[in-house]
């Protein structure tokens, strides 16, 4: 398939280029971008004027539900969701059922995927055996099926020797290791932030200590071996202060945030709607101006979604007894537009960044970029459109959005994936 993308403004924050240029792709490269393009042999051509063009989204950090809990969400499902959101990558966390934590399933992923995806989808390793802390996968074999990092998200690799030793692997593989940094000793029956709206509504809290203990020793641990450590969705002012003075004694940290941190505080429980319910949890208005902070001093990398899908039967719980977890690969995108771009916090070349080649060049793969020779893999948004977000509209198998009833800015248009079509907006 060519195609011809025509009068878009690309902005693809790797070569700095901000510019009116037309897009030509043949296969799955970009061939050719410059003014005023007149290629006869586009099958396809699409008039982008009056619209932006992005590098397609990078999603460090997504929870696809396969195998395991296909009736929440599946790699198909999963891949449809995020090229309506932009994303033309994905991250698959291990914590499925059975965890991602053996070469088998791995390849498993993988097939699903040649099969079943519209996207690039990149399985997570388990960071140990059965999620359980206790034994290293075989990290090693893990890396030659396939896997683009390790992590036990949704638990902490409480013991430090075990953690120490999966560092130094992960190092000598040259892959990153991603911590989900939460002390459970301190997190547990906890359902939100512990602060003044906890009080208030009678909920037992999880202090921001839970996380910022887990960082420091996290952070010291990589200290330690010198490896490459990413820290999944930072939540408090604390946190972010300490991945600051980390970043200044030069370790190899990188973080994320997620949109849903950005955009809400634990002040939303009161409607004690379970789409609040995340780990870890909404936190203070002080807090998130830290995250804010944070982002616009690059001490915090990425923005990734933790799209967590849960079923309806799940989430119509009462709230204590509701599982974690919100959607986001659909969203992701218009939310950080109307709560970081439109507010000033960062431009949006800046905020795209954050979204594409940042988590990009963290993972070590050739994307997030707008460049002759590259992998089209490509957005065009219309920032002058408005859309409601609406339970019916969703393509996730899940609908457990807090953003429901919201208008956002920027719709996507058009997802390319490798070259392909594989999302065309209404």
């Amino acid at each position: 398939m060519s195609i011809l993308i025509k009068g878009g403004k690309i902005i693809d924050p790797a070569s700095q280029c901000e510019d009116f240029l037309d897009v030509f792709i043949s296969g799955e490269k970009i061939k050719k971008l410059q003014k005023n393009l007149k290629m006869k042999e586009a099958e396809i051509i699409i008039d982008a004027r009056e619209k932006i063009i992005i590098p397609g989204l990078v999603d460090m950090h997504t929870h696809v539900r396969q195998p395991g809990r296909e009736d929440e969400e599946t790699i198909k499902s999963a891949s449809l969701a995020a090229a309506r959101g932009g994303f033309t990558t994905i991250c698959c966390m291990p914590n499925t059922t059975p965890p991602i934590d053996n070469p088998a399933l791995v390849r498993f992923i993988h097939e699903e995927v040649r099969r079943n995806s519209l996207i690039e989808i990149l399985p997570v390793g388990a960071i140990t055996q059965n999620l359980e802390g206790k034994k290293i996968s075989e990290m090693g074999r893990l890396k030659k099926a396939g896997v683009i990092g390790f992590s036990d998200d949704g638990k902490w690799v409480v013991n430090s020797q075990i953690m120490r030793r999966a560092l130094e692997y992960a190092k000598m593989l040259d892959i990153p290791l991603i911590s989900h940094c939460e002390d459970p000793s301190l997190s547990e029956g906890g359902v939100m932030n512990e602060g003044y709206w906890s009080c208030v509504l009678g909920f037992p809290g999880i202090p921001g200590e839970a996380e910022e203990i887990a960082v420091a020793r996290d952070l010291a641990l990589c200290r330690l071996t010198g490896c490459r450590l990413h820290i999944a969705h930072v939540s408090t002012r604390e946190s972010v202060q300490l991945i600051r003075e980390a970043k200044k004694r030069n370790l190899k940290i990188s973080c994320e945030v997620t949109p849903h941190h950005l955009a809400l505080s634990d002040e939303e429980v009161k409607t004690f709607d379970t789409n609040t319910k995340v780990n870890p949890p909404l936190r203070s208005h002080e807090d998130i101006e830290a995250l804010k902070q944070g982002l616009k001093e690059n001490v915090i990398d990425v923005i990734a979604t933790d799209h967590a899908p849960h079923s309806p039967e799940e989430k119509e719980l009462e709230y204590p007894n509701a599982p974690f977890g919100v959607i986001g690969l659909e969203t992701a995108l218009s939310v950080v537009l109307k709560t970081l771009v439109q507010s000033g916090v960062l431009t949006l070349k800046e905020a795209i960044a954050k979204l594409s080649l940042n988590p990009a060049r963290i993972l070590g793969i050739d994307r997030g970029s707008i460049q002759e020779g590259k992998t089209a893999n490509l957005v065009i948004v219309n920032l002058k459109k408005n859309w409601e977000v609406r339970e019916e509209d969703f393509l996730s198998l899940s609908k457990n959005s807090p953003f429901i009833g919201w208008t956002l800015p920027g719709k996507v248009e058009y997802t390319i994936c490798r070259g392909k079509i594989v999302y065309k907006g209404e």
